[in-house]
């Protein structure tokens, strides 16, 4: 029988306690996840690659059904790549609904891939990268929004 293989593609700068909910609800879909962290040259991160594929990793320690890809392509394409049928994506509120269900939608007409949504826990639903980065740039603590933060520094 062939294995479910679900891709979960972000910036994850940084992964958050909402991104790692949503990993461990897809566990309960998919034998295997992969999460996609995107390049993009133009764009500026605050935390490197290279310390957010180790915060990644220390989250999930331990755990074969995960593993940790960088790319730089169409998310479908790296799908077809690694025989993924379906994209995973979280859902914080309607807003997010609205902007990943046109993508969605693309992805299917693109290449006939589906994704799926997982609605965050109601505790993670304030949780965003952008918010936890403002906060960490200006001396605040984000101990609450993201696992092993002293990892990113």
């Amino acid at each position: 029988m062939p294995s479910k293989i679900g891709v979960f593609p972000g910036s994850f700068d940084p992964f958050t306690k909402g991104h790692e909910s949503v990993v461990r609800k897809s566990l309960d879909l998919f034998d295997h996840v992969i999460i996609a962290i995107g390049v993009n040259q133009q764009k500026k991160y605050l935390f490197n690659l290279d310390k957010r594929v180790a915060h990644i990793q220390s989250i999930f320690e331990g755990e074969i059904r995960i593993s940790i890809q960088e790319f730089n392509t169409l998310t479908v394409n790296l799908c077809k790549e690694n025989g993924a049928k379906h994209i995973i994506r979280g859902l914080r509120n309607s807003q997010d609904f609205e902007y990943e269900k046109s993508i969605a939608h693309m992805n299917f007409d693109l290449e006939g891939i589906e994704t799926v949504f997982f609605l965050t826990n109601k505790d993670q639903s304030a949780i965003s990268s952008s918010i936890v980065r403002e906060i960490y740039k200006n001396d605040g603590a984000i101990e609450q929004f993201v696992t092993k933060p002293h990892l990113l520094v």
